[in-house]
């Protein structure tokens, strides 16, 4: 068995495992904008953008983590951090590496990824889909 073999055997699993990871790592912009851990000095006012995101961020990395409405919550994702690139980081430059939007732009497209390849095998939509539940 050659190594393209092998690795493609383990495609659905690492579909899995990139969506896991980073779910746990978006929560955690939700989880300092919402409950305030890790601490910040970020306090958004309740109902202002800043807040929506923090809430987006939290509830929708929940459900990527595991993996249940993955393509919905996904596709919402990618649109929350297209548009907060757009408002918060490109207007300050053109550059990513200036603008400090690298992060936006990366989750941007794992999410869109995520909308079309689906949550991989070990979520809830794929046990759903086995007539597990």
């Amino acid at each position: 068995m050659d190594l393209t073999t092998t690795t493609a055997r383990w495609a659905p699993q690492m579909l899995s495992v990139l969506r896991i990871i980073s779910a746990l790592i978006f929560m955690a912009h939700g989880t300092q904008k919402i409950l305030g851990f890790p601490p910040s000095a970020m306090n958004p006012a309740m109902f202002s953008l800043s807040w929506i995101a923090g809430v987006l961020e939290l509830v929708g990395g929940a459900l990527l983590l595991i993996g249940l409405f993955s393509r919905p919550v996904a596709f919402i994702l990618s649109g929350e951090m297209a548009f907060a690139y757009f408002i918060a980081h490109a207007p300050k430059s053109l550059y990513p590496a200036l603008n400090g939007g690298d992060a936006a732009i990366l989750y941007c497209f794992v999410f869109l990824y995520i909308v079309f390849a689906g949550p991989g095998p070990w979520s809830v939509d794929a046990q759903r889909a086995r007539g597990r539940y």
